[in-house]
């Protein structure tokens, strides 16, 4: 059950080649300057452009947890509409597709196609807000020169957590294209978490959609079409920043009740709580400050409120995730 429900929250965040920790401090903590923060502002609002309106493709490195995954990379776009498709270069070999806000993997072994409605994601290689006002309760932003990345010159831009409950990020940007060739998150303590890095881009003209394969073991559909418009669960209070952005009641595996999704999010960083029917089995024991768990570089705390298991997990650190789970309450 677990593998299954990180399984979409990892999906659009798989992680790049060898890390190092350069300038770090400064990436937690330092001063900055207002034409900074603006400068800041503004070259990721080119970003998002660039990300929505280009059409490129290249290898995309993935580390995640000392794992390297290589993957080739698509951005399409066509009246209007994107898809982004990654296609693992080695086992599991696996093909997504993102596209009017569905994410669609279909692994090739099996021949399996998952397919997940996620209208609240825009990018597997950054998940930026569009308004990057969204940004300002939980970040600062600013310029930290320039480096090259894939023998690329690139503006570096550093978005720095205000507090200790979500994580840093720096990005380093074309400066020809204004496309992210690089993306780094850091630990609390400085440590890299996760990275995404193009070892070569190129921008075209136009680039095809790409056509899902048929799959012979689907499993059906499921659908919000019956949902109610509120989580059998709320919150007594939440972390600065975050909000809830998503709500979905549905069955996680054939035949089984409807699980409640909450997803929220600061803009940047996300967090999904779920809650199911315990169904008399013996609650988690995962009570104590001790009891959040780790699986790559995702957190979660699982425990037992009444009659149902309350799952909260995201890539924030361990005291956020507790706290959230901490605030959650039943209707």
């Amino acid at each position: 059950m677990i593998v299954v429900k990180w399984f979409f929250l990892i999906l659009s965040v798989l992680s790049t080649v060898t890390a190092w920790a350069e300038n770090l401090p400064s990436l937690i903590s330092g001063s900055h300057s207002a034409g900074q923060l603006q400068n800041g502002k503004q070259a990721l609002k080119n970003m998002v452009t660039a990300m929505q309106t280009l059409n490129y493709q290249g290898t995309v490195a993935f580390l995640r947890d000392g794992k390297l995954e290589p993957m080739r990379y698509s951005h399409a776009v066509n009246n209007g509409q994107e898809q982004e498709h990654l296609l693992s270069l080695n086992s599991p070999l696996r093909e997504v597709v993102r596209e009017t806000g569905k994410v669609s993997c279909l692994y090739k072994a099996t021949h399996q196609l998952v397919v997940d409605q996620r209208p609240f994601e825009r990018s597997f290689l950054v998940n930026m807000p569009t308004d990057l006002a969204q940004l300002d309760a939980a970040y600062d932003i600013e310029m930290q020169g320039e480096e090259s990345v894939a023998l690329l010159p690139a503006n570096v831009v550093a978005i720095k957590p205000k507090d200790g409950l979500r994580y840093g990020r720096k990005i380093w940007l074309s400066q020809q294209w204004a496309l992210p060739l690089k993306v780094e998150v850091y630990g609390l303590s400085g440590e890299i978490v996760e990275e995404r890095l193009f070892t070569e881009l190129q921008v075209k003209d136009n680039l095809p959609f790409i056509a899902m394969p048929p799959a012979t073991n689907t499993p059906p559909a499921a659908t919000n079409a019956t949902a109610p418009q509120q989580a059998a669960f709320t919150f007594s209070s939440l972390p600065k920043g975050f909000t809830e952005v998503f709500f979905s009641r549905q069955p996680i595996h054939v035949a089984e009740q409807p699980v409640d999704h909450v997803l929220l999010s600061d803009g940047l960083a996300s967090v999904s709580i779920y809650m199911e029917p315990r169904n008399n089995t013996p609650p988690p024991v995962n009570n104590s400050t001790e009891g959040v768990q780790t699986i790559d570089a995702i957190n979660f705390f699982s425990h037992a409120q009444g009659n149902y298991q309350i799952t909260v997990m995201g890539e924030v650190p361990p005291e956020t995730i507790r706290l959230i789970a901490d605030n959650v309450r039943l209707r």
